[in-house]
C-alpha cells in the first residue's frame, strides 16, 4: 500500500529488490508504484540518505542516489534552509565512499551535486571549493571531472527552473573559473595519460564547458588538451570510443566559436587540426571502419557549418577556403548512405544562404560543387540491382531517398531544373543503362519536375511522351517510379490536353497491377487536382473506377486519394449534372454501411464502419461548385437522404469514440459542403449530438457544434436553439473537467468546448454574453489558462482574446448584435473576473506554460489593456505583488526594480508585439 508513516528500510530494501529481481511483471509493478510514492514524500530525503550510508548493494544506492537527485530537482523547496550545508557535505561524502560502486551512481550523485550548487545561493565559488578538497587525490579524479561535466549541462536544464537573475550570476561564476577546469584537465591527461577511460572523461568534461560558451577562446587557442584532441583523432589506433569522446568535443568546440570573427586565433587552430584529418579518414575508409567514418564526417560537416558565411564571404580565401567543401564531397562519395546524410543540413543551409543573396557570380563558384552532390546523391538512391518489386518507402533507405528528394528540391536552383532534367534524360536516352541507374534518375527527375516551367518545354513533352510508352517487362521499380514522375508532371498535361488520353490509359495498368496501384492512384489524383477542366470529359471513367475502389488493391490513403480527385473534377460539372453524379458517387458507401447496420441487427456483430465514413468525409470536403445567390444546392438532396444512415451508424457506435469522431468529421464537411442547405438537419442533429453527450462525452461533438455555429450562428431563428444546445453540452463537459486533474486529463474537451465558445462570441456575442451560462464558461477558462498543452491552451486564450475583443471592435460582422449593449456586457464581465484573469495569467506564463504560448497570452493582456487601461494597471500591479521574490534556494528571482520595468513595458506599450517582448524577458527571470 501507500507509504502511510515512514517506512523501514527492511522494506524499502523488500520493495527495491522486487523492482530488479521480481520475476512476476505485477509484482515489479507494485514494487515501483510504491517506490513511486515514497519518492515524493517527504520521507524520502531521509530514506535516500540512509542507503547511500549502508551501502548494502548497487541497486539499491542507485535507487537512492536517484531519489536524492530527483527530490533535489523537483522538490528543493521542501527543505528548510539551514539544512542545505548538510545535504551538500553528506552527498559529498557518498560520492567520496560510493566512487568504485559503479558509474552510473556517481552520475546520479554528480547530478544531485550539481543541481544542488545551481540552487543553494548561499554554496558561493562552488568549482574552486571543489577542486581545492579533491584534485590532490588521483583517486578522486573521476568523480570531480563527473561533477565537473555535469554541472555547466544543467545550467539549462528545464527542471530546476532557477531564473535568468541566478543564471546570469552562475554563468559568470563560471566563466570566472573555467582556465582553472582546463588546468585541471590539462594536469588530468599528463598524470593518467594512457587511461583511455579518464581520457574520454576529459573530453566530455571539456566539451561541456565548450557548449556552455564559457571558455575564453585564446587561452584555448594555445592549449596543450587541443592537441591531445587532433594527435587521438589522427591516431589509427585509437579505439571506438575515445574516437567518438574526442570527435564530440570538436564538435563543441567547432559549434562554440559559432562567431569567428571574435574567437580569430581558436578558429584558425580547429580550421588547420580539422584540415589535417583528410589522411585519417582515409585510412578509416581503408579499414572500413564506418563508425570513425561516421565520426569524421560529423566533424567536417560541423567545420563547414561553422565557416559558413566565412565561405560564402569570402570563398577560397583565407578560413572561406574551399577545401572544407571537397572534404563533405569526399565524404559524399563513400558507399554508405548514412555517410553523405550527415551533410544534409549544411548544404540545405549554403543553398538557403546563396538564395537569400543571390549572386550570379556567387552561384558560378559554388555551382560545381553542387552539380557534384547531385551526381552523388543520384548514385546513392540507387536499389540495389538484385532488389525485387517496388522501392520499400518506409524502411531507412526509403527515408533516406525522401530526404535527398526535398535536398534536391531545395538546391536545384544553383544548378537550373531544366539544364538538370535535360541532363538526366539524356543519360536515360542516349545510354543504355542497368534497371537500377534508370531508376535512381527517374526519381531525381520527379523530384525537380515541378520546377521545370511547363510552358512549351520540348524536352517535358518528350519525356512524358516516351515514359508513358515504357513496355510492361522493365523492371517493377521503374515502372513505379515512373508513374510518380507522370503524377509529378500534371502541369504538362494540363498545358498539352493532347497527352491526357495516353497518361491516364499508362496509370491504369498501374491502377490493375498490385504493386503499381497505389501509386498510380495518387498520380491520377494528382492529374484531377490540376487539370480539373480537362478531367471533365473523361469524369465517367472516374466514376467507375471508384465505383469498384475496392476491386484495386489501394492503400486506404490511396482510395481516399482518388475519391478526392474524382471530387475536385465533379465540382466542375453543370450544376444539373452534378446532384445525381454525387448521388453515384455516394452510393457505394452508403450500401456499405446500410449492409453492417444491417448485420448488426441480425448476427449482434459489430464491423468498423471508418472506410466508408472517412470515403463519405472527403467526397463531402472536395465538392465544392460554385453556386450563384438563390440557386439550390445540388448537394443538398444527397446529403439529405445520406443523413438516416449516418444517424443510425452514430447511434450503433456511440460508445466508441473513434468511431464517433470519424461520424462527426463526415457531418462537418456535409454540414460545410452545404452551408446553410442543411438547415432541415440542423433540429435532429443537435439532438441526436446532446442526447448522446449525455452519455458519453466525446469531445468531437463539441467541435461539430462550433460548426454549427459558425455557418447558423447569424441567422436569427437559430441563435436561441444554438445558445441551449451549448447550455446542454456545457453540463456533461463542466462535471469532466471539474475532476480532480480534469483539465489535464481532457485537454480535447478544453480545446474544442473553447473552440465552440469562440465561435459563439463570433457569431452572436450577445446572445452568448446576456446567457447564464457565460459565467460558469469565463471560470472556467480562467483555471484553463494554466494547462501545458499547445492546442488547448491556444483554444483557451483565443476565447478570452475575441471575447474581450467584442468590447473593443466596432466590427460590421456583427451587424445586428449592437456594439453599445458589447461594450457594457464585457464591462460587467471585467468587472467580476478581470482580476482574477490577470492573477492567474501571471501566475501561469511564470511558473505553468512554455515560451512558445507567451504571444498568445500578451494578446489577451492587450485586449484588456486596449478595452480599459487605467483599470488594468491596478490589476497588473496587483498580480505582481503576489509573485514570490526569491527562491527556495535564497537567489533573488525578481527585483523590485525587473517588477516596476515591467509594469511600465506593459501599460505604456503601443502595440501588442511590446507586450510580447517585455513577458518574454520577465518570464525568463522564473525559468
Amino acid at each position: 500500500g501507500k507509504p502511510g508513516g515512514k517506512p523501514s528500510l527492511a522494506l524499502v530494501y523488500q520493495a527495491v529488490q522486487a523492482l530488479y529481481h521480481d520475476p512476476d511483471p505485477t509484482g515489479k509493478e507494485r514494487a515501483s508504484v510504491w517506490l513511486g510514492e515514497l519518492q515524493r514524500s517527504m520521507y524520502a530525503w531521509e530514506i535516500s540518505d540512509q542507503l547511500l550510508q549502508l551501502k548494502q548493494d548497487v541497486e539499491s544506492c542507485y535507487f537512492a542516489a536517484q531519489t536524492m537527485k530527483m527530490k533535489i530537482q523537483t522538490s528543493f523547496y521542501e527543505l528548510p534552509p539551514e539544512t542545505h550545508n548538510a545535504l551538500r557535505d553528506s552527498l559529498l561524502t557518498h560520492i567520496q565512499n560510493l566512487k568504485d560502486l559503479s558509474p552510473i551512481i556517481v552520475t546520479q550523485l554528480a547530478l544531485a551535486i550539481a543541481d544542488l550548487a545551481l540552487q543553494m545561493a548561499s554554496w558561493k565559488g562552488c568549482v574552486h571549493t571543489l577542486i581545492e578538497k579533491y584534485s590532490n587525490d588521483i583517486s578522486s579524479m573521476p568523480f570531480l571531472v563527473e561533477i565537473l561535466t555535469v554541472l555547466p549541462e544543467e545550467v539549462h536544464s528545464r527542471s530546476l527552473r532557477i531564473g535568468a537573475n541566478r543564471r546570469t550570476e552562475i554563468i559568470e561564476d563560471l566563466a570566472y573559473y573555467s582556465s582553472t577546469v582546463v588546468t585541471l584537465l590539462t594536469t588530468c591527461v599528463e598524470k593518467t595519460g594512457s587511461d583511455e577511460k579518464m581520457l574520454i572523461k576529459v573530453f566530455r568534461c571539456l566539451g561541456s564547458w565548450f557548449n556552455l560558451g564559457v571558455l575564453d577562446s585564446n587561452f584555448m587557442a594555445s592549449n596543450q588538451l587541443l592537441m591531445v584532441l587532433f594527435q587521438v583523432l589522427q591516431r589509427d589506433e585509437t579505439s571506438t570510443n575515445l574516437h567518438e569522446a574526442a570527435s564530440d568535443c570538436v564538435c563543441s568546440a567547432l559549434y562554440a566559436i559559432e562567431n569567428v570573427d571574435t574567437n580569430m586565433a581558436l578558429a584558425l587552430q580547429l580550421f588547420q587540426g580539422v584540415l589535417t584529418l583528410e589522411t585519417a579518414y582515409h585510412m578509416a575508409v581503408a579499414r572500413e571502419d564506418l563508425d570513425k567514418v561516421l565520426n569524421y564526417c560529423r566533424i567536417f560537416t560541423e567545420l563547414c557549418e561553422t565557416f559558413l558565411e566565412t565561405t560564402v564571404r569570402s570563398p577560397g580565401q583565407g578560413m572561406g577556403d574551399l577545401r572544407t567543401l571537397e572534404l563533405l564531397l569526399i565524404c559524399a562519395g563513400h558507399p554508405q548512405y548514412e555517410v553523405v546524410e550527415i551533410s544534409f543540413n549544411f548544404w540545405y543551409r549554403l543553398g538557403e544562404h546563396l538564395y537569400k543573396i543571390n549572386d550570379a557570380a556567387l552561384h558560378t563558384i559554388f555551382r560545381p560543387y553542387i552539380q557534384r552532390l547531385l551526381h552523388c546523391l543520384a548514385r546513392h538512391c540507387q536499389l540495389d540491382p538484385d532488389h525485387e518489386g517496388i522501392p520499400e518507402d518506409t524502411d531507412d533507405f526509403g527515408e533516406f531517398r525522401m530526404r535527398v528528394s526535398d535536398l534536391v528540391k531545395d538546391v536545384i536552383f544553383l544548378v537550373g531544373s531544366m539544364e538538370c532534367f535535360s541532363q538526366l534524360y539524356s543519360t536515360l536516352k542516349e545510354g543504355n543503362p542497368p534497371w537500377e541507374v534508370t531508376e535512381a534518375v527517374l526519381f531525381i527527375m520527379a523530384a525537380i519536375a515541378k520546377s521545370v516551367d511547363p510552358e512549351n518545354n520540348p524536352t517535358l513533352s518528350e519525356v512524358l511522351q516516351q515514359v508513358v510508352l515504357l513496355p510492361e517487362s522493365v523492371h517493377m521499380a521503374v515502372r513505379y517510379t515512373s508513374i510518380e514522375l507522370v503524377g509529378e508532371m500534371s502541369e504538362v498535361v494540363d498545358r498539352n490536353p493532347r497527352f491526357l488520353d495516353p497518361v491516364l490509359n499508362y496509370l491504369m495498368k498501374g491502377l490493375r497491377e498490385k504493386p503499381l496501384a497505389s501509386a498510380a492512384a495518387k498520380a491520377i489524383h494528382n492529374i484531377c487536382s490540376v487539370c480539373r477542366d480537362h478531367m471533365a470529359q473523361h469524369f465517367q471513367g472516374l466514376l467507375d473506377i471508384a465505383r469498384s475502389l475496392d476491386s484495386f488493391a489501394l492503400s486506404t490513403e490511396a482510395a481516399v486519394g482518388l475519391l478526392k480527385g474524382t471530387a475536385l473534377v465533379l465540382a466542375r460539372l453543370p450544376l444539373e449534372k452534378i446532384a445525381e453524379c454525387l448521388s453515384d458517387l455516394c452510393a457505394v458507401q452508403v450500401l456499405a454501411l446500410k449492409k453492417l447496420l444491417a448485420e448488426e441487427s441480425t448476427n449482434g456483430k459489430s464491423a468498423d464502419p471508418t472506410v466508408w465514413l472517412d470515403r463519405l468525409a472527403v467526397i463531402f470536403r472536395h465538392t465544392n461548385p460554385i453556386v450563384e445567390n438563390g440557386q439550390t444546392h445540388p448537394c443538398q438532396k444527397v446529403i439529405q437522404e445520406i443523413w438516416p444512415v449516418l444517424s443510425d451508424t452514430l447511434n450503433t457506435h456511440q460508445a466508441d469514440n473513434r468511431i464517433v469522431e470519424r461520424c462527426c468529421r463526415c457531418l462537418r464537411f456535409a454540414v460545410r459542403c452545404v452551408g446553410k442547405g442543411s438547415a432541415s438537419l440542423l433540429q435532429p442533429l443537435v439532438t441526436q449530438m446532446v442526447s448522446v453527450y449525455q452519455v458519453y462525452p466525446h469531445s468531437c461533438f463539441l467541435y461539430l457544434g462550433s460548426i454549427l455555429v459558425d455557418e447558423y450562428g447569424m441567422e436569427e431563428g437559430c441563435r436561441q436553439g444554438l445558445l441551449d444546445m451549448l447550455q446542454a453540452l456545457c453540463m456533461p463537459t463542466f462535471q469532466l473537467l471539474e475532476q480532480p486533474n480534469g483539465l489535464r486529463n481532457h485537454p480535447d474537451t478544453v480545446d474544442d468546448l473553447f473552440r465552440l465558445a469562440t465561435r459563439f462570441v463570433q457569431r452572436s456575442p450577445v446572445t452568448l454574453l446576456s446567457s447564464s451560462i457565460i459565467v460558469h464558461i469565463i471560470q472556467c477558462a480562467i483555471a484553463a489558462t494554466s494547462l501545458d498543452h499547445r492546442d488547448a491552451n491556444c483554444s483557451v486564450m483565443k476565447f478570452v482574446r475575441d471575447l474581450i475583443h467584442t468590447g473593443v471592435a466596432n466590427d460590421v460582422s456583427h451587424k445586428e448584435q449592437n456594439f453599445e449593449v458589447r461594450k457594457q456586457l464585457i464591462g460587467q464581465a471585467m468587472e467580476q473576473h478581470g482580476q482574477q484573469l490577470i492573477t492567474q495569467l501571471m501566475h501561469s506564463c511564470c511558473f505553468c506554460l512554455p515560451p512558445y504560448t507567451l504571444p498568445d497570452v500578451a494578446e489577451v493582456l492587450w485586449e484588456v489593456m486596449v478595452f480599459d487601461r487605467p483599470t488594468f494597471c491596478r490589476w497588473l500591479e496587483s498580480a505582481l505583488k503576489g509573485l514570490p521574490k526569491e527562491t527556495s534556494g535564497g537567489a533573488v528571482t525578481v527585483t523590485h526594480k525587473q517588477l516596476t520595468d515591467f509594469h511600465k513595458q506593459v501599460t505604456s506599450a503601443e502595440e501588442c508585439k511590446q507586450v510580447c517582448w517585455a513577458i518574454r524577458e520577465f518570464t525568463r527571470l522564473f525559468r
